[in-house]
């Protein structure tokens, strides 16, 4: 074999590389820009959570100030018609106790309040004193939390999908421009540092989620 049929040969080695280059550059391109697609959605479907959860949390937090307004409304009665010694205006008062309020206020009675220094000043401080909508507003609270810390790293995920597509963009540049040059050293030199770089861009990408 002569030597200028040894370098089209070796020619067309480079240029098979090139093409190989290219088409796995334009493939991984495609995918990490469908997968930054899917979790830009992904974030998105979680902050809508996120914020309808907050929504609903406030709600429920509303509600539940407006009860502890009521129980210490009513509490307040109570203990005016107590210092009065007023019996059947307190037991007026209490009939109109929520069922949530009552645990609390007997088992504060219980504490004989007016004579035990140690008893606290309220019932509203018992742990017996729970609310449902005051949980149900910490629970969606931390629902909305949850989901919208999903949404930012589902961002985070799209970022990095993105800055993935730019890894594969400098492989397309460089096999594209590789077999621009005349000489076969520069060829293979700049088809080289793209496959390397094709490289790195697909190790980045095999640490990534996917959906």
């Amino acid at each position: 074999m002569s030597e200028s049929e040894h370098r089209f040969s070796f020619r067309e080695r480079l240029e098979l590389w090139s093409a190989l280059l290219m088409a796995a550059a334009t493939v991984a391109t495609a995918y990490s820009a469908y997968e930054s697609t899917r979790w830009s959605g992904e974030q998105s479907s979680e902050y809508t959570l996120a914020g309808a959860a907050r929504t609903e949390s406030a709600k429920a937090g509303t509600q539940a100030a407006a009860q502890i307004t009521v129980d210490a409304g009513l509490f307040t009665q109570v203990a005016v018609a107590v210092s009065q010694g007023n019996k059947q205006g307190q037991e007026i008062v209490e009939g109109f106790f929520r069922n949530e309020f009552k645990p609390a206020f007997e088992e504060w009675i219980a504490m004989k309040p007016l004579k035990n220094p140690d008893a606290p000043a309220t019932p509203f401080s018992l742990d017996s004193y729970k609310l449902a909508k005051q949980q149900e507003s910490q629970q969606l609270e931390k629902e909305a939390t949850a989901h919208f810390e999903a949404g930012r790293e589902a961002n985070q995920n799209g970022d990095n999908y993105v800055l993935a597509t730019i890894f594969f963009a400098a492989v397309l540049f460089f096999a594209g421009i590789a077999t621009k040059f005349t000489s076969d050293r520069i060829v293979a030199m700049t088809l080289g540092v793209g496959t390397v770089v094709f490289l790195g861009g697909v190790l980045r990408v095999a640490t990534l989620p996917f959906l």
